[in-house]
């Protein structure tokens, strides 16, 4: 069986979040970037089916900058057999419709039985590229699972919903997203970290994919306009003299609060 993993590299959590008002994208120089979270946990369930399945060969893809190379290669250090990384300066700023047609493309390219990503980035948090790569490859899709059952034929989970939980199958091949309802990754270790340096990286473009650079130029989603958060303010401050509820009622009322 092969698996791809989507992951991808974001911004530090724990980090500082701006935006380049001159462009409208991510300052990634504003923190330290690492292997999102959420991909990692999806790494996870892969290289956990592939410990008790020898035939299981585990492929890490990410679409992003060539500075992000030393992040994707993290995931060979877990464990991945090989790396895939799509790179491409005309994919500065791709939305989701971009990137799930040429994730989509990529993974054609690759092949697979099974692709896992993780529900949504902790950046863009778009929650949607999953099922739109399963609608690019027409292959079912299986979202949102809080738990995960790799068969030879299907894959099956559990997903929450606002009033119970369901259990969803799709026949392979298919693609799947997890939520953070999986368990912890492993952390790489040095034996790891070495075998690495000689597993195979394969850096594609556009051109290897067979997409036109121009045809990514064409509006997908477009940012009308941007500007810096504005700085927070002193909240008003209501003193009890007797009337504090009447004061505080009418600072609802005033604020469309109530």
């Amino acid at each position: 069986m092969k698996i791809v993993v989507l992951v991808k590299e974001v911004p530090d959590t724990y980090g500082d979040r701006k935006l380049d008002l001159q462009t409208g994208l991510a300052d990634r120089a504003a923190s330290e970037t690492v292997l999102d979270e959420i991909s990692e946990r999806a790494l996870e369930v892969a290289l956990a089916y592939a410990d008790s399945h020898a035939d299981t060969e585990v492929v890490v893809l990410s679409m992003s900058p060539e500075s992000a190379a030393a992040t994707v290669r993290k995931g060979l250090a877990m464990g991945a057999a090989a790396a895939v990384q799509v790179v491409d300066e005309a994919l500065l700023g791709a939305d989701l419709g971009l990137t799930a047609e040429v994730l989509a493309a990529a993974l054609r390219r690759i092949g697979f039985d099974l692709v896992i990503a993780g529900n949504q980035s902790t950046d863009g948090s778009g929650g949607v590229l999953p099922a739109m790569i399963a609608e690019h490859l027409d292959v079912p899709n299986a979202t949102s699972l809080n738990s995960v059952e790799i068969a030879d034929a299907e894959v099956r989970g559990e997903r929450a919903t606002d009033h119970g939980t369901m259990q969803v199958t799709a026949s392979m091949p298919a693609v799947i997203s997890i939520t953070e309802a999986l368990p912890d990754a492993r952390f790489p270790n040095f034996k790891g970290i070495m075998a690495a340096k000689k597993k195979p990286f394969e850096t594609l473009s556009l051109a290897d994919l067979d997409i036109d650079a121009e045809t990514t130029e064409a509006s997908r989603s477009i940012v009308i306009s941007l500007g810096e958060k504005p700085p927070r303010t002193a909240g008003t401050k209501i003193v009890d003299e007797g009337d504090a509820g009447e004061r505080l009622a009418e600072y609802l009322v005033q604020n469309r609060l109530a």
